[in-house]
């Protein structure tokens, strides 16, 4: 397994925004495209209470291209994306890394 960290930094008032847009287009898109979650979190103490970190579950790299590249080429999600940024940019910024679990780690 393969668990990747995603950090979206949005922009100054904008989180409201993203928890909408995950609510309502990213987490059913995500179900479309086999995309499983592990977790998504708010920082309550740290540099910043203007994120949202998440983590994904993968069997490998090559699944993550996959399914990933779909998502992102989906029609829908383009769409449904562009229409909740009409407004005003959401995320200045995204930090992504991959992760793998270590022998003793409850999570593999």
């Amino acid at each position: 397994m393969i668990v990747e960290l995603r950090v979206y930094h949005c922009l100054p008032g904008r989180l409201p925004a993203l928890h909408e847009r995950f609510q309502n287009v990213t987490l059913p898109l995500w179900e479309k495209h086999g995309i499983e979650a592990a977790g998504f979190f708010t920082t309550l103490v740290g540099p910043s209470n203007q994120t949202l970190t998440y983590l994904l579950k993968w069997n490998s790299l090559a699944e993550r291209e996959t399914r990933w590249n779909s998502f992102m080429a989906d029609p829908e999600w383009i769409a449904k994306r562009a229409a909740s940024e009409a407004d005003a940019p959401i995320v200045g910024h995204i930090d992504n890394s991959f992760l793998s679990p270590t022998p003793y780690s409850p999570m593999r």
